[in-house]
């Protein structure tokens, strides 16, 4: 355990930032499986409300470095190919 005031500061503020992220990237997945079930069911009208939700999310998750821009747009793109497929 630290001595320093400040290191004992920086260890609750670590923890505080990492239990905010975990929640973020738990609530951004939950979203996501979201969008697969409506995608499952052939829910064209939910899924692309859900859509736009789980897009905000993951491009909130990369500005803020919880994931890769790149991871952010691969989830992205997956996701309109498979809303693409199913309301043809």
């Amino acid at each position: 355990m630290a001595n320093i005031k400040s290191a004992k500061k920086r260890i609750l503020v670590n923890e505080q930032k990492r239990v905010k992220n975990q929640a973020f990237k738990s609530a951004m997945r939950t979203t996501i499986k979201e969008f697969d079930k409506k995608i499952d069911s052939n829910d064209v009208e939910g899924a692309k409300a859900v859509f736009l939700l789980a897009e905000q999310k993951v491009d909130k998750a990369a500005n803020k470095g919880l994931i890769h821009k790149n991871k952010a747009a691969r989830k992205k793109s997956q996701m309109e190919r498979k809303l693409n497929a199913v309301a043809k």
